[in-house]
C-alpha cells in the first residue's frame, strides 16, 4: 500500500509542482486544461478563494506532488453547491486518491454547512467523451446533473455589423468608475440561469487585474440614461494559446440585463465581440454555454456561426 500525506496548500513554493502535475495530467488526458505558475497565481489569487481551507496537496513517501484538489465554494446563497476539481498523477493512478480527494471535499462543504447553517451540495465536471473519469465520479457517487456545449467559430469567415437597437451606445469598460453597475448589470442578467451566485465586485476586480485583461475586450451597452443593458467580456490567453499551438480568443461571458431583453441587444453584443476578438488577431473565436440556457443562447451562437466541439457533463452529489 502507498503511504500519501494530505497537506494545505503551500503558497508560491507549491506553484511550479502543482502546474507540473496539472500539465502531466493534460499530455495523457487531452481536456484543453494545460496550465502555468502565473496562471495558477492569478486563479489562486481570487479573493473568493480560501487558499487556507479550500485548496489540498497530496504526497508520496518521496515528497512529490500525486494529488491535487480546489474547492470554489460560492460565498453567499440559501443553498452552497461547491464545485470541486482535482487531478491526480498519471503513474499514480488506479488506486483509491480519487476518493480520498473527494472525502475531503465532503468534509470541507460539511464545515461550510455548519458555519452557514445552509443546505450544502458537492459539484464537479468532465467531458463527455472521458469515459474514466465520468466512471470515477460515478464510482464516488455523483450523478449527472447538467451539460454545457464547447463552441467556437472560425472569425476568417464574414461577421455580421453589429445593430445597436435604437437608443443604444456601444462602450468598453473604463475601469474602477464602471465597477459596482457592471457588477449589478452581471447578477441581474444571470439571476434566472442555473446554479446562479452573485458575483461580487472584489471578484470583478480581481478579473480586470489579470496580466492579459484587455478593457478594449471588455463590452459594454449603454441606455439613454447612462443604463448598463447588455454586456460581452472577451478574453485572449497568450500562454494557453503557446501551448496549445492555437490562436484564439474567449467571448467569456455575454448577457443582457433584465428588463432589456428580445431587443437584439445579445445578438449585438456578440457580434461586436467577435469584432473585437479578430481585430484583436485571433482567428478563432470559443465559448461555452448550457444546453439549457433559458433565454435561447444556444441558438444565438449557432445563427451567428459557432459549432459545437464537445460536452461537459456537470456532476452533483449530496454530502
Amino acid at each position: 500500500m502507498i503511504t500519501l500525506t494530505m497537506r494545505p496548500y503551500a503558497g508560491e513554493a507549491d506553484l511550479e509542482a502543482i502546474a507540473s502535475l496539472i500539465n502531466s495530467c493534460e499530455a495523457i488526458d487531452q481536456v484543453d486544461e494545460g496550465t502555468s505558475v502565473s496562471e495558477l497565481r492569478q486563479e489562486f489569487d481570487d479573493p473568493s478563494v480560501d487558499k487556507a481551507r479550500d485548496i489540498r496537496v497530496w504526497e508520496n513517501v518521496d515528497g512529490q506532488l500525486v494529488g491535487f484538489g480546489q474547492l470554489w465554494i460560492p460565498e453567499s446563497g440559501e443553498e452552497i453547491d461547491g464545485f470541486l476539481w482535482f487531478r491526480v498523477l498519471p503513474t499514480a493512478r488506479g488506486g483509491d486518491l480519487d476518493k480520498q480527494i473527494v472525502a475531503w471535499a465532503q468534509g470541507r462543504m460539511r464545515e461550510v454547512e455548519r458555519e452557514r447553517g445552509v443546505q450544502i451540495k458537492l459539484r464537479s465536471g468532465t467531458r463527455a467523451d472521458k469515459s474514466n473519469h465520468i466512471a470515477l465520479l460515478e464510482g464516488c457517487g455523483f450523478t449527472a446533473d447538467r451539460y454545457f456545449f464547447s463552441m467556437a467559430r472560425s472569425l476568417a469567415e464574414p461577421i455580421p455589423e453589429p445593430q445597436l437597437p435604437q437608443g443604444f451606445t456601444l462602450r468598453h469598460s473604463e475601469g474602477e468608475q464602471d465597477t459596482e453597475a457592471w457588477v449589478e448589470m452581471f447578477n441581474q442578467s444571470f439571476i434566472d440561469h442555473w446554479n446562479h451566485h452573485d458575483l461580487t465586485v472584489e471578484s470583478y476586480r480581481h478579473w480586470r487585474s489579470d496580466p492579459d485583461y484587455r478593457p478594449e475586450l471588455d463590452l459594454i451597452a449603454v441606455a439613454t440614461d447612462g443604463t448598463f443593458a447588455a454586456f460581452c467580456y472577451c478574453h485572449i490567453n497568450p500562454e494557453d494559446n503557446k501551448r496549445k499551438g492555437r490562436n484564439e480568443g474567449w467571448i467569456g461571458v455575454l448577457g443582457t440585463k433584465r428588463g432589456f431583453r428580445k431587443r437584439g441587444l445579445g445578438r449585438a453584443m456578440l457580434l461586436a465581440g467577435m469584432q473585437r476578438l479578430k481585430a484583436a488577431g485571433v482567428d478563432t473565436a470559443r465559448l461555452g454555454v448550457d444546453s439549457e440556457n433559458p433565454n435561447g443562447a444556444g441558438q444565438l451562437y449557432e445563427s451567428v456561426g459557432f459549432r459545437k466541439l464537445y460536452t461537459r457533463i456537470m456532476y452533483v452529489k449530496d454530502v
